[in-house]
């Protein structure tokens, strides 16, 4: 008996590299795991206090669509004072998790056939939601010399008739650059130019090493900016799924439209844990964004002391690290990582085609591994070329 065909979209759709990375390094338990993005930390003991409060208290029903009213004033007030971004609370949408953010908004913008400008590298969940909504992914590249920081130019050659949305990520995943200010500008007078829409993922904003990072959107006079934002990485609470996106009140009332059916609303208690992290003390916050400004340090210096060529992370917690001198391609090299030196990194073709000559390094991991780790990738260097 034959079954009915599914989605062609879904039968292409590539599937995550760090996921099969993870897969294969879950066979070793002795294997240091440097693929994962996720912080060491634990959820810090207020959020979860507020959390079980909610459910104590029965909050486990529906809410609004576009989340509960105290959490968006709240966010609101965080992102006037933190992101320097002017906005009312009806301007903003809490999701489930930055991913239900960007895709949410990307689902509003997309007709088939539009063209979505991705990083080279960048975070490889871009690149399957623009497949799954029937866009063309085209990529910018990021170069090494530039520390894998966008310029306009690079965005600007690829832009064509077809351009629908540019993506950015600053700070970057797998980059872990911060784009600055004057960059930033010229981005925006380059998607201005070429009337394009923006989607600005900053779900690292609390995680930088030098100066803050800066928002997009205070500059964007012609609403077609979109700011995408998340707990997750900054309050250590990945498996909470909350996030949440503002822009110009036209689109946040499409995107709200286009998560609907999808996802009627976030977790309850999710929101009121989410509530108290951004009402609460932020010295875990602080504390937190030390621990991985000392494990990026630590981790540079190491590659520094052996020769290995990366690239400087200002924030979040990766740096792409180039493998040329092995000789190996990344797929081979991180999988001799993994079955012969027992650490996991991410290929770094898993984040764009031009980046095979990299591999990604997690800086979450505790620093023991971390030295550990980095040192043995950069023995598996000079030993492999």
């Amino acid at each position: 008996m034959l079954s009915p065909e599914v989605s062609n979209a879904v039968q292409h759709l590539p599937r995550s590299g760090i996921r099969r990375v993870f897969d294969e390094a879950s066979k070793y338990p002795d294997c240091i795991r440097l693929e994962v993005g996720e912080p060491s930390f634990p959820t810090p003991q207020h959020i979860k206090d507020a959390a079980a409060s909610a459910m104590d208290s029965d909050f486990t029903k529906y809410t609004p669509n576009a989340g509960i009213a105290d959490l968006r004033e709240g966010l609101a007030r965080k992102l006037r004072d933190r992101n320097k971004i002017t906005v009312t609370p009806e301007q903003i949408v809490v999701t489930p998790g930055g991913v239900a953010a960007v895709f949410s908004s990307l689902t509003a913008l997309l007709n088939n056939g539009d063209e979505v400008l991705l990083a080279d590298p960048s975070w490889p969940n871009y690149l399957q939601m623009t497949i799954l909504l029937g866009a063309t992914p085209v990529f910018y590249p990021l170069r090494i010399e530039n520390d894998l920081v966008p310029t306009a130019a690079d965005i600007e050659s690829k832009i064509t008739s077809r351009t629908k949305v540019l993506l950015l990520n600053s700070p970057g995943n797998p980059s872990g650059a911060v784009i600055p200010e004057h960059q930033l500008i010229e981005i925006l007078a380059v998607a201005n130019k070429h009337n394009i829409w923006v989607i600005s993922d900053e779900v690292y904003d609390e995680i930088y090493f030098e100066e803050p990072p800066v928002s997009l959107q205070p500059f964007d006079k012609e609403g077609r900016v979109i700011s995408v934002f998340s707990f997750s990485k900054t309050y250590a609470m990945t498996g909470w799924r909350v996030g949440y996106l503002t822009g110009p009140s036209t689109i946040v009332n499409h995107i709200l439209r286009a998560q609907e059916p999808i996802t009627s609303c976030v977790n309850s208690m999710a929101q009121k844990a989410a509530l108290a992290a951004i009402t609460g003390d932020q010295t875990c916050v602080a504390d937190m964004r030390s621990a991985y400004a000392k494990r990026a340090k630590l981790v540079t210096k190491i590659f520094d002391e052996h020769g290995v060529q990366y690239a400087r992370p200002t924030g979040a917690f990766y740096t792409m690290v180039e493998i040329t001198a092995s000789g190996m391609s990344d797929l081979d090299f991180v999988s001799r990582m993994i079955t012969e030196k027992r650490v996991a990194v991410v290929p770094g073709s898993a984040f764009g085609p031009g980046s095979g000559n990299f591999v990604r390094v997690s800086l979450a991991s505790s620093e023991s591994n971390l030295e550990i780790g980095a040192n043995r990738i950069a023995n598996a260097i000079k030993e492999w070329a």
